[in-house]
């Protein structure tokens, strides 16, 4: 029978719902400590510069992949080729991988703020209360819960009536958020042992390109971690964007689109490491900002807030309810992808196929929770870090199977379809597409190159 998954009911709609999966803890979390600990402006230049050519044509691509099918992840590639039908099989694999540890983590991003809304904010920075809330038996299942039941309820109401909406409600305050956050940053100033440091020194601190030191292998590190930050960022080879591509007007422009859509994505990825960098340097100092890494969003920036006197808890409770927000809406894509996918292959409604993800990511997020207490055990990663099953399931979603994916997809369309196909579905109306001159090019030599050495990175085989 056939099943009507819903569609946008405007291009903007679209924009914004794209945006909203791309704007998530990638931009607030991972894209500041990367900048910090890869050379500042230099990794920002390499980044615009990658993502310009590179991630909007690998977004074009799986847009125009979504619209053309009109399929779901599942069975989108093959649509195109029975060849690729197994590039469906893994591109759904991931979203379903995940949710369920991403649900846990946007439930953390809910405690903490929690914890700055209600005047609890001294909390977050005792020693150790990050740990001892991820390794507590209830608290973190709780949150994953509400977390999970708020993001299916969306799923549950459709495209127009749920995602549609929810995204043209809290994107725009999203936004507001982040650029009010940014502002303060920048006004800012913090005297320490004679020494004033102020929010625009810190600001030229994070836009100067940072050569010192710098060399062939830690380039090449530098332009791998930006190509990584790329999926994570526009939320590329995990399904989302053809599903949501299936969902798009056929008289929309997909170029124009994606060209919101990165720009939207890169803004605030760019304002994030304002609103942190920026008031980290100020009043932690520059070396603080370079050694926090991974940990910088649950246990630096919360004593960055402490910092800050009177205003700390009240910046604090902002950050993290825009953090909340931009987590959310990427969880509501990734489900989505998801659903879109059970609807086809159990010929289902939406209703049903929300309640049977909703169960099975609950299931798999219960063990993520428990991985920190009564499942704990710690793993050796390719990288060389030990991981839980939370760290599992990011390694192989993210570190193996996406570039596998990206990878597949660049073969499908520039070896067996060919990049007519997505040229043409990006221009059928008389749009321009900027980057036609360079698509093949990227698609069937560029990106599946980048794309090896980031996933022979990943497995550990180059350092």
């Amino acid at each position: 029978m056939a099943i009507d998954k819903g569609a946008f009911t405007s291009s903007i709609g679209f924009v914004l719902a794209a945006a909203g999966s791309a704007i998530g803890l990638g931009n607030i979390w991972r894209f500041p400590y990367l900048t910090a600990q890869h050379g500042g402006g230099l990794f920002l230049l390499v980044y615009l510069v990658l993502l310009l050519t590179f991630g909007i044509v690998m977004l074009t691509t799986e847009i125009a992949i979504g619209r053309k099918t009109k399929k779901s992840p599942l069975y989108a590639y093959n649509e195109l080729s029975p060849k690729g039908g197994w590039i469906g099989g893994l591109a759904t694999l991931i979203p379903f991988l995940i949710f369920p540890y991403y649900c846990v983590i946007t439930g953390w991003v809910m405690k903490y703020c929690i914890l700055f809304l209600f005047g609890a904010s001294n909390l977050a920075t005792e020693p150790n209360f990050f740990t001892g809330f991820i390794t507590s038996k209830f608290e973190p299942i709780l949150y994953l819960t509400i977390v999970l039941a708020t993001t299916s309820f969306v799923i549950y109401k459709g495209v127009a009536g749920g995602i549609e909406r929810i995204s043209i409600l809290l994107m725009p305050l999203l936004f507001i958020l982040i650029i009010g956050i940014s502002i303060f940053a920048i006004t800012i100033h913090h005297e320490e042992g004679g020494v004033t440091r102020t929010g625009l020194q810190a600001l030229a601190i994070y836009l100067t390109p940072n050569t010192h030191e710098m060399t062939f292998v830690r380039f090449l590190q530098l332009c791998m971690a930006a190509v990584g930050q790329l999926f994570y960022s526009i939320s590329i080879a995990m399904g989302i964007m053809v599903a949501y591509g299936s969902y798009f007007e056929d008289k929309g422009n997909i170029f124009r689109s994606v060209s919101q859509i990165a720009f939207f994505d890169t803004l605030v990825a760019f304002l994030a490491g304002i609103m942190i960098i920026v008031p980290f340097i100020v009043f932690m100092g520059e070396d603080a900002l370079v050694t926090s890494g991974p940990s910088l969003l649950f246990v630096s920036v919360p004593k960055l807030f402490a910092r800050m006197g009177a205003a700390g808890p009240i910046v604090g409770s902002v950050f993290f309810l825009m953090a909340f927000f931009a987590a959310l809406t990427s969880a509501i894509s990734l489900m989505e992808a998801v659903v879109a996918s059970l609807m086809e292959r159990l010929s289902c409604s939406r209703e049903k196929a929300t309640v049977v993800e909703g169960v099975l990511a609950f299931a798999v997020g219960l063990l993520v929770c428990l991985g920190y207490n009564v499942l704990y055990f710690e793993c050796p990663l390719p990288t060389g870090s030990v991981g839980q099953i939370l760290d599992l399931l990011d390694f192989a979603s993210c570190n193996i199977l996406m570039p596998i994916v990206a990878i597949a997809t660049c073969a499908l369309i520039g070896w067996i379809v060919g990049t007519k196909t997505i040229v043409n579905e990006v221009t059928k109306n008389g749009e321009r597409f900027l980057l036609a001159p360079i698509y093949s090019f990227i698609i069937r030599y560029a990106a599946p190159i980048i794309l090896f050495i980031l996933l022979i990175q990943c497995l550990g085989i180059i350092k």
